[in-house]
């Protein structure tokens, strides 16, 4: 079901997506050879509470962990474990908090010390499609603007585009309709209108756009083992325009320098 917010609901939507912001940023900087995944997955637990929010993740479905860690060949749904980070990793975090009953929901992947140019340009180019699909968001537009423009991204740079998990509408629920995919034609598709909330979530591989699934349920992989990049944000179309929620803060790394 869409759901149409209003102020009141799309401020506390911004104080949950500002709240994953700053956790994305922390857990950014935390992140570093020797460092486990559990050990961002309790960093990443403090900080929703200290901000009085909750996650949206932990329970969802039965899911174990407050983020999603998804380390090189994972796609999305890693479970934070007792892996600890290598140099030359790439690592995604997603994560998701609620405040006042309403969602915030981000990701954003980056490099574990030196990576070679080819994954500085997997990395660049997921982050550049997030962008080229927000810039699509506007009361008239349609699904397919936003689904053509990310996948264009992906197409200059032969990177596969995963088709299997795709974006959605999001508030009160952290999945509401409609489904956001990461392709498209331009003028298809269900038009956007104002007290819409979306988020757009490009997930491109450096091989194929296959995936698998391991058997605990929960982490997708690429099909051929290649490395993969996943990046969010949580767009809302309000009174005063289109309005991202999940901006992340002070994020100190430079894809174009390693």
């Amino acid at each position: 079901m869409i759901t149409i917010k209003n102020r009141r609901e799309f401020e506390k939507m911004a104080f949950a997506g500002e709240t994953v912001g700053i956790l994305l940023s922390k857990v950014r900087e935390a992140a570093k050879p020797g460092v486990s995944l559990i050990e961002l997955d309790e960093l990443a637990a403090e900080i929703i509470e200290s901000r009085d929010c909750k996650p949206s993740f932990l329970g969802y479905h039965g899911y174990p962990a407050h983020i999603c860690t998804s380390p090189n060949d994972v796609i999305v749904h890693g479970i934070p474990s007792d892996y600890r980070l290598r140099e030359g990793d790439i690592l995604s975090i997603d994560a998701g908090a609620i405040y006042e009953g309403y969602h915030g929901d981000a990701a954003l992947t980056f490099p574990i010390g030196e990576v070679s140019r080819e994954v500085r340009v997997l990395l660049e180019t997921t982050e550049a499609a997030l962008w080229a699909g927000i810039e699509q968001v506007r009361p008239g537009g349609r699904l397919g603007d936003i689904g053509h423009a990310v996948e264009t991204e992906a197409r200059k740079h032969g990177l596969g585009v995963v088709r299997e998990y795709v974006g959605h509408g999001i508030g009160r629920q952290m999945h509401e309709d409609p489904q956001v995919p990461n392709y498209g034609k331009p003028g298809t598709g269900m038009k956007l209108r104002k007290g819409m909330a979306i988020c757009i979530e490009p997930m491109f591989n450096l091989g194929s756009g296959d995936t698998k699934v391991d058997t605990d349920g929960w982490t997708v992989r690429t099909a051929d083992g290649s490395l993969s990049a996943h990046f969010e944000h949580t767009i809302a179309l309000t009174d005063d325009g289109v309005r991202v929620l999940t901006e992340v803060p002070d994020l100190g790394y430079d894809v174009q320098n390693g």
